[in-house]
């Protein structure tokens, strides 16, 4: 009967890891977030979800806090966090891109408080523990920056993540959505092309690659127009069908807490509140 239980919260699980990872994604809210009293301990819990996508999904939602320098303190110190980060790269069941995924938060918090020397040598001892953990068929991760045409509002940005999402060997992404930019980190052995290919799949949105001259100034590249074969992620479940997803309906009220911080607090009690009866505890 527990496992039936369990088996029933799942998809509310997922529905708010998902809506905490959205709300991450808004720069305005990522304080407020790591301040809330359950948020962070429910993220912690996430880590350790069967469910691989509730894992990544609450990865990514560390990751968008950790990029707030302000937030990096407390959540080094909360309790089990780096545990629980070391945890998911060590266990063998755990997928490739979650494994660096983790990593790099990891990463992040673990140098928050050193000086910029001591800061590089441990990010590399890092590394160099992780690719040990994750073998050596998973190289490198590289960073990829695009400007999207059309990303203008937070569907639009939903249809993106969900496009970035399928392709295996994306590990994250950050959006910068004043300045119509994704950066992507990705797997070093896929192609960047693969990411305009998923973009352009949308059909409402197209990507060109930004990258640095010589002399440092920005250029816009162009994809070719051939789409590139993108290996489907099989690691992940599929997020649920638009018709079946237990956040269709809070959409809406999601997208308008993203654009008024002060108004996410309501949000974030509900989900503290959904955390501190939901199972694991």
């Amino acid at each position: 009967e527990k496992m039936n239980s369990a088996m029933s919260e799942e998809p509310d699980a997922l529905s708010v890891v998902n809506q905490l990872r959205d709300l991450a994604a808004d720069p305005l809210n990522r304080r407020a977030i790591v301040q809330d009293q359950g948020c962070l301990p429910g993220l912690i819990l996430f880590l350790d979800h069967p469910n691989p996508q509730v894992v990544h999904s609450a990865l990514l939602a560390l990751r968008y806090l950790a990029e707030c320098r302000v937030n990096r303190e407390k959540m080094k110190s909360e309790l089990g966090m780096m545990l629980s980060l070391q945890n998911v790269i060590q266990k063998t069941t755990t997928p490739g891109e979650t494994k660096l995924l983790a990593s790099e938060v990891y990463d992040i918090l673990q140098s928050s408080n050193m000086s910029d020397m001591d800061n590089v040598n441990e990010m590399n001892y890092r590394r160099r523990k992780a690719q040990f953990f994750l073998g050596s068929t998973n190289k490198r991760a590289k960073t990829v920056v695009l400007h999207i045409d059309g990303l203008d509002d937070s569907s639009r940005r939903n249809l993106c993540e969900e496009a970035l999402l399928k392709i295996k060997g994306v590990i994250s992404f950050t959006f910068q959505m004043a300045v119509q930019r994704c950066v992507v980190r990705i797997r070093s052995d896929l192609k960047a092309e693969a990411l305009a290919t998923a973009i352009a799949s949308t059909k409402v949105m197209k990507a060109q690659q930004v990258v640095k001259s010589e002399s440092g100034e920005e250029m816009l590249v162009p994809f070719q127009d051939t789409p590139v074969e993108v290996e489907q992620n099989t690691d992940l479940p599929e997020y649920l069908p638009e018709d079946e997803s237990p956040t269709k309906e809070q959409d809406k009220a999601v997208s308008r807490v993203g654009s008024h911080p002060e108004g996410a607090g309501s949000w974030l009690s509900t989900a503290a509140n959904f955390l501190s009866r939901s199972f694991y505890w």
